[in-house]
């Protein structure tokens, strides 16, 4: 029987998934994104290629980047063995697709979402394969119904793969996207899971799938209810403060931008999830009974949400 998860069957997903997205995104904002297809030059550590597509200064997206990798390298960078020791620096496979969307309103959250497959070859040549991803989502102003959405997606999504998989997910995300330098979650989580096999690799790279699908039905109605939500200055510089945070987590904490780097990947599309504008200042603390300060309250604490 032939695998069902072969590294051509992964790509073709992965591609669709791509264009599925930023069609999507692109109908809500009215805007185009920008494709900048790449390959790697010949003698770099790197080889493969990818589609980065990334729309700017939209009327509803400030920036949402939206990229797929296919790579080979001659050696697994550290952050990619970092639970798998025996395949240090084997030869390597992945191929992924990563977005985050930054939305121009501060009560429409940003939003990541991203699903892998890495394949190496161990020390006695078999080929060992695994499947990462998730979804997170970052509010700036919370609210109630858009978390419980958001969650209750994530488990519908994974309902089928077993029972433990979203609270194991669930709880695996709260502890990844935190950001210990400043003992704070960086937003409401999701699921996210890495080095997964356990299911075999057609199951897994199924589980995989159904994550990549369930993106538009979890966030598409969030920004859909709060992109025209009023806003003033005020919510501006809190929105602008709480991405520094987000800038924090994905150069200090994050595995896959670590691995880009490491690995020799492109930079310009690695940092793709950056926003365009940011700020820092110090010891800033909302004032008691602010909307500001319900974030920190009710959102950004570990919650149950479905």
């Amino acid at each position: 029987m032939t695998p069902y998860a072969t590294p051509s069957h992964v790509r073709s997903y992965l591609l669709d998934l791509q264009s599925r997205l930023t069609g999507a995104i692109a109908k809500i904002d009215g805007g185009t994104f920008l494709v900048d297809a790449w390959e790697k030059p010949p003698g770099e550590m790197l080889q493969g290629n990818g589609i980065t597509q990334i729309l700017e200064d939209g009327a509803v997206f400030e920036r949402a980047g939206c990229g797929f990798s296919h790579v080979r390298g001659p050696k697994l960078p550290p952050s990619a063995t970092q639970h798998r020791p025996e395949l240090a620096g084997a030869p390597f496979e992945a191929m992924g697709v990563s977005l985050v969307f930054h939305p121009r309103n501060p009560y429409a959250p940003t939003v990541h979402m991203n699903v892998r497959m890495l394949a190496a070859k161990a020390p006695d040549g078999r080929e060992v394969c695994w499947f990462g991803g998730g979804m997170d989502l970052t509010p700036i102003y919370g609210f109630e119904e858009d978390a419980a959405h958001f969650h209750r997606t994530c488990r519908d999504a994974l309902s089928e793969f077993g029972d433990d998989k979203y609270p194991r997910f669930k709880t695996w995300c709260d502890e990844y996207f935190f950001l210990k330098h400043r003992n704070e979650p960086r937003g409401i989580g999701g699921v996210f899971f890495d080095d997964f096999s356990e299911l075999g690799q057609d199951r897994s790279f199924a589980m995989l799938q159904a994550v990549g699908d369930a993106f538009l039905t979890a966030y598409l109605p969030i920004v859909e209810r709060r992109k025209d939500t009023p806003y003033t200055e005020r919510e501006r510089n809190f929105q602008l403060y709480r991405r520094g945070r987000y800038v924090e987590f994905n150069l200090v904490w994050d595995r896959g931008t670590h691995f880009g780097l490491q690995s020799g990947g492109r930079t310009e599309s690695i940092l793709l999830s950056m926003p365009p504008y940011a700020s820092w200042s110090y010891q800033n603390v909302p004032a008691a009974g602010t909307p500001e300060a319900a974030l920190y309250e009710r959102f950004l604490v570990r919650r149950d949400w479905v």
